[in-house]
């Protein structure tokens, strides 16, 4: 038995049949639990979200305006990526970092930065060293602009990992800055102009040709930060709000 299925790109009505219409159902879902997954992560990196907070499954179906299906894929995979953890009587709540966790996060992170920044130095456009030095200058303008310079740091990362030219690489980056994301919840202060310096040295080895120079850079990057983090980590386990936050 087929189904005929209007289309506006097609001239005339497609026939389908019950076994391909499920295969476009199943592609519609994944679409959809791609697009619950990036709001619910989106609600993280900007606070609206906070780490304990309890994720009902009924509450993401009915504000996101979906069926429940794929915001079950969705949850299922924020929990195995280890965003989201189960708290008995509770349910599924934004996972909370330990700080076991942030020292073994931040250190494989040094590791895939680092690579990324020496791929980048041997395999970088001259389009994409021009992009690192405007997102620098872009950084250097938002100032204390956390939500703005977040973006541009997040941009600067990434295009240093797409001129890695390393499909695997840059894979095990985007998992990484999925969970990093729970870390972007706090406030990190006293970070915006060592991390602009750190940046611009990044930039710089890369513009050299220098893959040594960047990686060790990048490193240092990441070490500093996850300093900072820690420090943070801290302050927050007795009690401290800080009210300055600056890019990681």
């Amino acid at each position: 038995m087929t189904i005929s299925v209007d289309k506006d790109r097609f001239k005339k009505a497609k026939t389908v049949s019950r076994s391909e219409l499920k295969v476009l159902a199943g592609a519609q879902d994944a679409s959809r639990a791609e697009f619950v997954y990036r709001a619910l992560l989106e609600a993280i990196r900007q606070g609206r979200l906070r780490q304990g907070e309890r994720i009902r499954e009924d509450e993401v179906s009915e504000s996101l305006n979906v069926s429940r299906t794929p915001v079950r894929e969705a949850l299922h995979r924020m929990q195995t990526r280890g965003l989201l953890s189960l708290a008995a009587g509770r349910g599924l709540i934004v996972s909370t970092l330990s700080r076991p966790q942030i020292i073994e996060l931040y250190a494989i992170r040094e590791l895939l930065e680092g690579g990324a920044a020496g791929f980048a130095a041997q395999h970088a456009s001259a389009v994409e060293i021009d992009a690192l030095w405007q997102l620098t200058e872009a950084l250097e303008k938002a100032g204390d602009d956390y939500v703005k310079g977040e973006h541009l740091n997040r941009q600067f990362h990434q295009t240093i990992s797409c001129a890695s030219r390393n499909r695997y690489l840059m894979n095990a980056l985007d998992d990484i800055g999925d969970v990093l994301t729970l870390l972007q919840t706090g406030k990190l202060p006293g970070r915006c102009v060592e991390s602009l310096r750190e940046h611009t040295e990044i930039a710089e080895a890369i513009e050299q040709r220098a893959p040594e120079k960047a990686d060790a850079a990048a490193r240092n990057h990441v070490r500093e930060a996850c300093q900072v983090q820690l420090r943070q980590w801290t302050d927050d386990a007795a009690g401290n709000d800080p009210l300055a936050r600056s890019v990681p």
